[in-house]
């Protein structure tokens, strides 16, 4: 039994040493090499590195503050002053679209990541321990999944009331049963592999167990939904801005963006036009990297 303990540990060590770091290198190689031989993954890489870089240096890039009113300039169209012309109260439509990218991203990347913990912890603890915890869990994301994704944002932005950050809570709540079925699902297989079923042998406690073999293995399909999923939660929110419970004015969210322009769509398009543009382009590019992302992950896919 001594021997076969310091077996198992010198095994656990060599894995976890350089032996390990260099098969992760190898993985990540191959990963990026089947994500640049898809043309739609590499097309959503670039608009989502210039969608960061955008949100990032708003304040910096910017022509003008997106809350300055000129009230000689309203409804102008498209100029070399106002490259995207201006909305009904004379603010660059251009300002608010660029600092929009940065709400946009807050919302996508706090709104998954509230999905993400509470999903996966949920999920991961129904898959391993199974029985009455699983039950009461699934049930749960049961229920949950049992109204449609908006309406149960909407009804949380009601209790909670209306504001961007509400938006943030609501979405992330809404998408949480997705995340806890998928790393249900990992877990359930990983669970019963030979690694587990050793560290089990030699007395690994469960956190040991569950932070160090069963998370890393069931980390690439939440990924890669949490890719997609933010593309989701952009829309989610612009949706709840348009209908007055996201972001209020005079914040530049492009939901809230089209919801004034609504108005105006005949006579001024460009208010509407180009906030639209920028939730379809960011949206599409997220939705063609998480596909590609996905194929790449699956050790199936060969072309």
């Amino acid at each position: 039994m001594a021997a076969t303990g310091i077996t198992i540990d010198r095994d656990e060590r060599g894995t976890t040493g350089l032996g390990a770091v260099r098969q992760q290198r190898g993985r990540l190689s191959i990963v990026l090499h089947r994500l640049m031989r898809r043309p739609g993954a590499v097309f959503g890489a670039i608009v989502i590195v210039v969608f960061v870089f955008v949100a990032l240096t708003a304040p910096i890039i910017a022509p003008q503050d997106p809350n300055e009113i000129e009230t000689r300039a309203r409804r102008d169209p498209p100029s070399a002053e106002h490259r995207m012309g201006t909305d009904e109260l004379g603010r660059d439509v251009l300002s608010r679209v660029i600092y929009g990218a940065r709400i946009s991203l807050q919302v996508g990347i706090i709104a998954i990541g509230i999905a993400l913990t509470a999903g996966t912890l949920l999920g991961v603890l129904a898959g391993y321990f199974g029985r009455h915890v699983d039950t009461v869990i699934m049930r749960l994301t049961d229920i949950m999944l049992a109204f449609p994704g908006i309406l149960m944002a909407i009804a949380i932005v009601a209790i909670l009331g209306p504001g961007l950050y509400n938006v943030m809570i609501a979405v992330g709540i809404e998408a949480i049963p997705v995340y806890a079925r998928t790393a249900r699902a990992s877990t359930l297989s990983v669970r019963e592999t030979e690694y587990v079923i050793g560290a089990r042998a030699i007395g690994a406690g469960h956190p040991r167990i569950l932070f160090r073999y069963v998370l890393p293995n069931i980390v690439a399909p939440l990924i890669v939904l949490a890719t997609i999923g933010v593309a989701g939660s952009i829309l989610a929110a612009a949706g709840l801005s348009y209908i007055g419970l996201g972001a209020q004015p005079p914040t530049a969210e492009w939901g809230a963006m089209l919801a004034s322009a609504r108005t105006f769509i005949r006579d001024a398009w460009w208010m509407s036009t180009f906030p639209g543009l920028a939730i379809a382009v960011v949206v599409l590019a997220l939705n063609l990297f998480g596909d590609g992302l996905r194929d790449a992950l699956d050790p199936r896919t060969r072309k």
